[in-house]
């Protein structure tokens, strides 16, 4: 079991919950312009780990033959069977029902929100089969966190809610398709679609740097839009510069970098970003 459980752990990538997290918290700090009550931080984090676990398997479990053919992704547990299909439904199963009780446990409109998020983390593997704005879709996926946590503490959706939900939708995106960079040769090959495949590289990384460009337009209007200042404005300056960063090292003849790139910048995005918003709501 306790083998499995690591199997588990490296098929969901647990550690890339770090993209996640700081902008779950952020969304309950600006709608509890506070700290938010320990309940609530509790069931949204359990909420956060549920529906990652659900989306990563749902991810490996749809593209399990495609992970099989691609040299990149072959090693991963299904392919190898290092763990069967139907313990990963399991595990499916369980992640979206601590979700529904997550969800539960908050307010009526999580409840209600509820299958449209588990429409798009069961959806999001599908769209690279038909349309090169799976991208956006993911964006989406990752977006649930920050509004889910922002409904979870006030029940309700406001501008600046969509507003923070929309930027990681767009960062999201933008690191997506640098991250596709490495693969546009398999998923021409194999009919499937993304930014790469279907502009090439070079063109690829400019529509990044236009998504990052909108992230960057929709968090500066979250100042606007709510009473951040300018501790967060600071902040938003730091973010900038390390989206320009990201794109000064990915170049169309050398990815090299793209590790770097979609790893660990982003952390620092995203961390840069949770800092901000708390401090300044905080302080």
């Amino acid at each position: 079991m306790l083998r499995k459980l690591r199997v588990i752990l490296d098929m969901i990538k647990v550690e890339h919950t770090l993209f996640a997290m700081p902008f779950l918290y952020s969304g309950a700090i600006l709608a509890a312009r506070g700290l938010p009550d320990a309940r609530v931080v509790f069931w949204i984090t359990l909420g956060l780990f549920s529906a990652r676990t659900a989306a990563m398997c749902l991810n490996r479990l749809i593209d399990r033959e495609i992970d099989a053919a691609n040299p990149r992704t072959a090693h991963r547990a299904l392919p190898r069977g290092l763990i069967s299909p139907r313990e990963v439904w399991v595990v499916v199963g369980v992640s979206l029902a601590l979700l529904l009780l997550a969800a539960a446990m908050l307010n009526p409109l999580c409840v209600k929100l509820y299958p449209l998020a588990v429409a798009i983390i069961w959806g999001y593997p599908y769209t690279k089969r038909f349309t090169w704005l799976s991208h956006l879709v993911l964006g989406s996926a990752l977006a649930i966190a920050p509004l889910g946590a922002y409904v979870a503490v006030s029940a309700s959706i406001t501008a600046e809610a969509l507003l923070l939900a929309a930027a990681v939708v767009f960062w999201v995106a933008g690191f997506d398709i640098i991250y596709a960079t490495q693969d546009v040769d398999f998923d021409r090959r194999e009919g499937l679609f993304s930014v790469p495949a279907r502009f090439g590289i070079p063109a690829a990384l400019r529509i990044s740097a236009v998504f990052h460009g909108i992230a960057l337009i929709l968090l500066l209007l979250l100042y606007f839009a709510s009473p951040l200042g300018r501790i967060y404005l600071l902040g938003l300056g730091i973010m900038a510069a390390l989206l320009a960063y990201e794109h000064a090292i990915v170049k169309p003849d050398n990815l090299s970098r793209v590790g770097v790139a979609f790893f660990r910048v982003n952390v620092l995005f995203s961390l840069t970003m949770f800092a901000s918003i708390s401090l300044d709501i905080l302080l």
